[in-house]
């Protein structure tokens, strides 16, 4: 057994804190028994987790519908919707027992906001050289915009409009932007998010006219009048994405005028699969690894909007949900 036995007798006298919602509007830091750590799975202690505003509003607030029970469920997630439910998906540590060939590693996990936790081997990420552990709480996003610039189908050349300058939107322009030739313009009517923008350094706009076509539009600002006006801003036979998850909110859209006449095509972007072009040789484990990888460039810390440690979560959590400024708002542990 290629286990530390000395490490799992301990992991089995430890408990762990981790975030709960009972309700509604509501939050607890809840103790929990660690269960015995078997063979093929290491003992985490985190040393930060990322704050997925947009997702986690919605499972905070009890917005995610019926029918997406079963597919919104994250991994190591516990309880069940819609309450009372354990969640989060953005969480980075060090690996204190298991294999020998992983303690003391630093990891990304797809994991809750817990202190101290057991998950497989197969869950657990190491981190590359150069990519500082707090960055890397950005991890689960970054993953998703790979996949929504995949699906966007971006070449060399193109013009691309990105709306909602939220941590997925900056991440997807941030990505576009670094195709060759592209010309990319990050929108948001928070004309604060101009300094985010510069620091990127992608375009921005916050209302302007935006005069010309896009060879691509990517909707990530959950906003229905944003996805509207990607469609009036798309060029003949454009690319329109739509990255937002909208819940349990229906959407309008509208598909008269030019709609038709420009041969528009609207897709969604869900990363929970790999784009059907990639799907033969992409794991999800060779896209994470991608996209932590992708996360080693410095510039990337203006994304992190704010630091909680996590004995103040309980009471701070609602608030940092409900600050329209809140970007990646990370914890520390």
């Amino acid at each position: 057994m290629n286990l530390d036995t000395k490490a799992a007798g301990m992991a089995q006298a430890q408990s762990a804190r981790a975030l709960w919602f009972p309700a509604a509007g509501t939050c607890q830091v809840q103790e929990e028994g660690l269960p015995p750590l078997k063979e093929g799975e290491v003992l985490v202690r985190m040393l930060y987790s990322g704050i997925s505003r947009g997702t986690e509003n919605l499972v905070f607030n009890g917005r995610v519908p019926p029918s997406e029970f079963e597919r919104m469920r994250g991994p190591h997630m516990a309880g069940q919707f819609p309450f009372p439910v354990k969640y989060g998906y953005s969480a980075v540590g060090r690996v204190e027992a298991g294999s020998a060939a992983l303690i003391g590693k630093t990891v990304f996990c797809l994991h809750p906001h817990q202190d101290l936790f057991t998950v497989g081997e197969a869950s657990v990420t190491a981190l590359p050289d150069g990519l500082p552990p707090a960055r890397a709480v950005l991890a689960a996003n970054m993953e998703t915009a790979l996949n929504i610039v995949w699906d966007a189908d971006i070449l060399p050349g193109d013009r691309v409009a990105v709306f909602g300058a939220g941590v997925v939107g900056a991440l997807v322009a941030y990505l576009a932007s670094r195709i060759v030739g592209t010309d990319v313009l990050l929108m948001d009517p928070n004309p604060e998010r101009q300094t985010l923008a510069d620091r990127l350094g992608i375009g921005f706009s916050y209302g302007e006219q935006v005069a010309g076509e896009f060879d691509v539009a990517i909707n990530a600002s959950g906003s229905a009048e944003a996805l509207a006006q990607a469609i009036e801003l798309a060029g003949q036979e454009a690319r329109i994405v739509e990255a937002s998850w909208h819940g349990d909110r229906p959407v309008s859209l509208p598909l008269g005028g030019a709609f038709h006449a420009r041969r528009l095509t609207i897709v969604s972007s869900q990363v929970g699969s790999v784009p059907p072009a990639r799907r033969a040789r992409w794991t999800y484990a060779r896209r994470l690894a991608k996209a932590l990888d992708l996360l080693r460039d410095a510039c990337l810390d203006t994304l992190i909007s704010g630091e909680t440690v996590f004995n103040e979560l309980e009471n701070a959590y609602p608030a940092i949900l409900a600050d329209p400024e809140t970007l990646c708002h990370r914890i520390r542990y």
